[in-house]
């Protein structure tokens, strides 16, 4: 899966850092949640850059042919020596030189980031000076990292601690992009702190006061119930087993495992919660209160999908069984998954999204443009597959999509309005400016 954010490139001009809407967050939380369940269990060897440093190159000669999930035992020594030796930044730039050559890292790449924050944080607790040497390489995997050391560190957690840890990034003024992380990160290392109970982890994220931040903590919390079921090798979970789970002790309850199927047992966590139902395939969502459904089910087909063995068409099934209010979320988050399956092919994704029923067609074509564009702040491929797919309807909720993207990732109005003169007629373009917010009229039939 192509996790990486690069710079956006929009006639010579870098990605400048935008406001967050509550949908961009949504999306943006979810993006890599397919890390360890999409494509091949190996590698696909491509050719490094000719300049590529010798000590890449000699990581890349050890570790290439090596299958999963060895691939990270092979990779981690190397990384982390780089990170010991020349800090955050040298580190994150050997693992995105690496992902050049060696998809199987590629795939993997918010995992390994998440491994640099926590070992970044642990040979410096000072989370002011380590959380701003992360980047948003492979999805910000490195800082949610860093907050998850923290809070293992911490050995408790209050409220005051939930609401003043990302305090400084809010207000007048402040790195909205930088305070999702932050918060999404939060999240993550909630989750891990109370040994993967996902319930207490959400009931943290509720003493943050703004919605939207909530939201944004939700997402991480979601998120890393998802990686710690399918990922056994997720570098969060070997340092909440070194740490002793702190919070986490309510420890897992032998009890209630006794009386679980065993292939509910295998999902369950050191607090005796169960990330996954292998007979449920909208759970854990269907054991949510419905402050969290949006955020759970935005991610929900990563679960489907891990426990039908990327069956996409059983996925689009089990979506049609999600409470009404949250099928589009549920089949949005199916066309992130099939962009991860696809690795953003235009045409096989197309295909796939086609195993959607034609009433939320639509919403799969949404989640599959919006990761076209979070993955690479990229915008070609997005405007090609909306002149793709089928149908009018599609289409405007395609360049709508497209819209809230640009909206999101450009702070000025021009430059939205200049790539949405890209799509195919004055309809869409008018759709693509009402979801960039520069024309307020929604467009008819959506």
């Amino acid at each position: 899966m192509l996790c990486r954010m690069k710079p956006f490139r929009h006639t010579g001009s870098r990605f400048a850092a935008a406001p967050l809407s509550s949908a961009y967050a949504v999306s943006l939380v979810a993006v890599c949640l397919t890390i360890m369940s999409c494509g091949a269990p190996g590698s696909s060897s491509r050719k490094l850059p000719t300049d590529a440093p010798a000590h890449v190159r000699e990581a890349v000669d050890q570790c290439l042919e090596t299958r999963r999930p060895d691939k990270t035992d092979c990779y981690e020594p190397l990384v982390l020596a780089r990170l010991a030796q020349h800090g955050v930044s040298d580190a994150m730039s050997m693992l995105e030189t690496i992902a050049m050559a060696d998809e199987g890292v590629e795939r993997d790449g918010h995992v390994y980031t998440h491994m640099i924050g926590i070992e970044a944080f642990r040979a410096n607790p000072n989370l002011s000076e380590v959380f701003p040497q992360c980047s948003t390489l492979f999805q910000s995997g490195c800082y949610h990292g860093v907050i998850q050391a923290h809070f293992m560190a911490k050995g408790s957690v209050e409220a005051t601690d939930v609401r003043q840890l990302c305090a400084a990034y809010g207000g007048e003024g402040g790195d909205r992009w930088t305070l999702f992380q932050c918060l999404h990160g939060l999240g993550h290392g909630l989750t891990m702190f109370y040994g993967h109970s996902l319930p207490r982890a959400l009931e943290g994220c509720d003493h943050l006061q703004a919605w939207w931040d909530r939201q944004s903590c939700y997402g991480g919390a979601f998120m890393e119930n998802v990686l710690n079921a399918t990922a056994p090798h997720h570098p969060a979970s070997e340092l909440a087993a070194e740490e002793g789970g702190h919070a986490a002790g309510e420890h897992h309850d032998e009890s209630v495992a006794a009386t679980e199927p065993a292939d509910s047992v295998r999902y369950m966590t050191p607090s005796g919660w169960r990330a996954m139902d292998p007979e449920d395939p909208l759970y854990p969502c269907s054991a949510m209160e419905s402050r969290y459904l949006p955020q759970c089910y935005v991610m929900q087909t990563s679960v489907m999908l891990h426990l039908n063995g990327g069956d996409i068409r059983g996925a689009a099934g089990s979506c049609e069984l999600a409470p009404e209010d949250m099928r589009a979320r549920c089949f949005q988050s199916l066309g992130r998954d099939i962009s991860s399956y696809t690795l953003q092919d235009v045409d096989d994704s197309i295909r796939l999204c086609r195993h959607s029923p034609e009433e939320y067609r639509a919403w799969c074509y949404v989640g599959l443009v919006k990761n076209f564009i979070d993955l690479t702040s990229e915008t070609e491929k997005a405007f090609t597959f909306c002149r793709k797919i089928e149908g009018q309807v599609n289409k405007l909720r395609c360049y709508v999509a497209i819209g809230e993207q640009l909206a999101s990732l450009l702070p000025e109005r021009l430059p939205r309005v200049e790539l949405c003169r890209r799509a195919e007629s004055a309809q869409y373009e008018q759709a693509c400016l009402y979801g960039a917010r520069v024309a307020r009229q929604r467009p008819d039939g959506i």
